[in-house]
């Protein structure tokens, strides 16, 4: 086998995407030291800044998702779909990667699209329990589906399907060990629970909106508090970290530590989201997006939450259910100890490994 193969994997718009993808390099490179991996993302989205902090190059598209309304954005959709096309060919034209790996996202869709057109093996990791529309069209030329959810045949050729789990971080596995390091680094009170708040990279209005209002409640119950509200909300939401036992940020670094923080999480429940909680084993409420593609969000925390792994509210529910909810889970450590071990056993922390020996198969 090559010593040195060749590699483009694309995926982007948010975390979700991204880390997934960086997690997959990571891997390669630990096989293939001499390997050459460049990353294909879109302009102006997160992936820019986050893939070369991960120390691989990244080449952007001009492409970006059609909106639910009529907007100047959309009229644009067809003029940003050739160029990315385009450019995509020349990128793979010039960089003859022996194999293209799909995350997820626009960018992702029209390489993968162009590398099937010319003969070039590609590999779609499918991150949710309802894929999008993109990913339903790409599965048919693609030579592997790597999947996280079982029962995904009405949507991909079987025979092409391999449930692997998504790729999480290899620091996540770990974070059941970093209790103490963990509240060190956050300056936690050992005594006290804590409540890890996470909307996604970019924050989650509908969360932030709630926890401003019930955090008083909360606090009152003797707990602390990690809100991440995410970047386009942190200077609307930043001066509550005035409160005491509570710190609000825009971004997370350490996750591993936060989760190892972390009695009880409220989470959006994005497949990477999901993936990680599995890892880390802590009792959940996912508080799905309903503004996404298919409401994969719903989706996926239905997975979990029918296998009594995690507790789901709708967003249209929360004014009545929430504080209920929250309340009776931190009274009940035998809930809690339910959810944690019932979640835990969906886990796939292999999924990484079995991922890459899937694109391995299909080195030219």
């Amino acid at each position: 086998m090559k010593e040195n193969p060749k590699f483009i994997i694309s995926g982007g718009g948010t975390g979700g995407h991204i880390y997934p993808a960086i997690a997959i390099a990571n891997e390669l490179k630990v096989r293939f030291p001499k390997a050459e991996i460049l990353f294909v993302g879109a302009k102006d989205k997160m992936e820019m800044q986050k893939v070369p902090q991960a120390g691989y190059p990244i080449k952007g598209l001009w492409i970006a998702g059609i909106q639910r309304k009529l907007t100047v954005q959309n009229l644009m959709f067809p003029l940003k779909l050739i160029s990315s096309l385009t450019k995509s060919y020349g990128i793979l034209k010039q960089f003859k990667p022996d194999v293209v790996i799909g995350t997820g996202g626009f960018a992702s869709g029209a390489v993968l699209k162009v590398a099937a057109g010319m003969n070039i093996p590609t590999i779609i990791q499918e991150q949710n329990s309802f894929p999008g529309i993109t990913n339903k069209l790409l599965g048919k030329k693609a030579k592997a589906i790597c999947v996280a959810y079982e029962n995904l045949e009405q949507f991909f050729p079987k025979d092409k399907m391999h449930l692997t789990g998504n790729p999480v971080r290899q620091d996540l596995i770990e974070a059941g060990e970093k209790k103490e390091e963990a509240i060190a680094h956050f300056k936690l009170d050992p005594t006290k629970k804590t409540i890890l708040v996470l909307g996604g990279s970019l924050g989650a209005r509908r969360i932030n909106q709630l926890i401003a209002k019930e955090i008083d409640g909360m606090l009152a119950q003797g707990v602390q508090v990690i809100w991440q509200c995410g970047k386009l909300y942190f200077e609307e939401y930043k001066h509550f970290s005035e409160k005491e036992n509570v710190q609000v940020m825009a971004f997370i670094d350490r996750m591993d530590l936060v989760y190892a923080a972390a009695d009880i999480v409220i989470s959006r429940s994005g497949a990477s989201s999901v993936s990680e909680l599995c890892i880390v084993g802590k009792p959940v409420i996912f508080i799905p997006s309903p503004n996404v593609a298919e409401d994969h969000q719903t989706k996926n925390a239905k997975a979990i939450a029918d296998k009594n792994g995690a507790i789901l509210i709708k967003e249209s529910e929360l004014d009545g259910q929430f504080e209920k909810t929250f309340r009776e889970l931190l009274k009940s450590e035998e809930k809690r100890k339910q959810l944690s071990d019932n979640i835990r056993q969906l886990a796939l922390p292999n999924a990484t490994k079995q991922i890459v020996d899937e694109i391995v198969k299909w080195i030219r």
